[in-house]
């Protein structure tokens, strides 16, 4: 058995291993979120996932010192306040915009990461190591499986599409909705008005629609035509 190399007892290398097998897998799942330029990157959920580590070697060996003579310590006290704590990060990176729910996919993924520290915290590295995975398999393997699902036309799925005003792009994004089997149930416009009270350049229009066909390839349609600035879409399957 390897000695502790620091008093009190619980600094030795296999407290380390641990800091470094959080370090390890949380900087992978902040780089997944990196290279979709989420709100919370690899620096966010690496520190998550280092930090809740570090939170749980501290309530596993930080109070031996003072253990006996009628004291007794609860590590998992330490544990639930980790998850209590996390909470308020994974809520600060969730935005609700008209009714529109955006970031819950990062926030989880917050979630997560603190999991997989206090995991490697804990001393059950298979666990944490297993649990990474499976978050990459979640990310990317049912993303392609919800991909290849048929859309039903009673879910409604919303496109945020952005204009230059005064060439006829929204009549044309219409007839494109419209030709690829889509209805457009909803149509809201949002305006803001140029300094002096100047016509506007663009325009922010917010679409729903149902039907049959591909969101992703209506989208890219959408986005290749004359006068549009940008095409985003709010359903959480394609978007998140």
């Amino acid at each position: 058995m390897v000695e502790a190399f620091g008093q009190p007892f619980g600094q030795g290398w296999p407290q380390v291993a641990d800091l470094l097998l959080a370090l390890v897998l949380s900087t992978g799942i902040g780089l997944e979120r990196e290279l979709r330029q989420k709100s919370a990157g690899m620096r966010t959920h690496t520190l998550v996932g280092l930090g809740a580590a570090l939170m749980m070697l501290v309530s596993k060996y930080g109070f031996t010192d003072v253990l006996g003579n009628g004291v007794s310590l609860d590590p998992s006290r330490v544990a639930a306040q980790i998850v209590s704590g996390i909470g308020f990060i994974g809520g600060g990176l969730i935005f609700v915009h008209r009714g529109a729910v955006s970031g819950l996919t990062t926030a989880a993924a917050v979630w997560l990461t603190a999991g997989v520290g206090m995991a490697a915290g804990a001393g059950l590295p298979v666990l944490a190591a297993l649990t990474t995975a499976a978050y990459f398999l979640v990310v990317f393997g049912y993303t392609a499986l919800m991909n290849r699902l048929p859309w039903t036309r009673y879910a409604p799925s919303t496109l945020v599409v952005n204009y230059r005003d005064g060439e006829g792009v929204l009549r044309r994004a219409l007839s494109e909705c419209t030709s690829r089997g889509f209805v457009v149930r909803n149509l809201a416009a949002d305006r803001d008005e140029e300094p002096g009270g100047a016509r506007p350049k663009t325009v922010s229009v917010r679409l729903q629609v149902q039907g049959k066909g591909s969101l992703t390839e209506l989208a890219a349609a959408l986005s290749e035509l004359d006068g549009m600035v940008n095409v985003a879409t709010e359903d959480a399957s394609i978007a998140s």
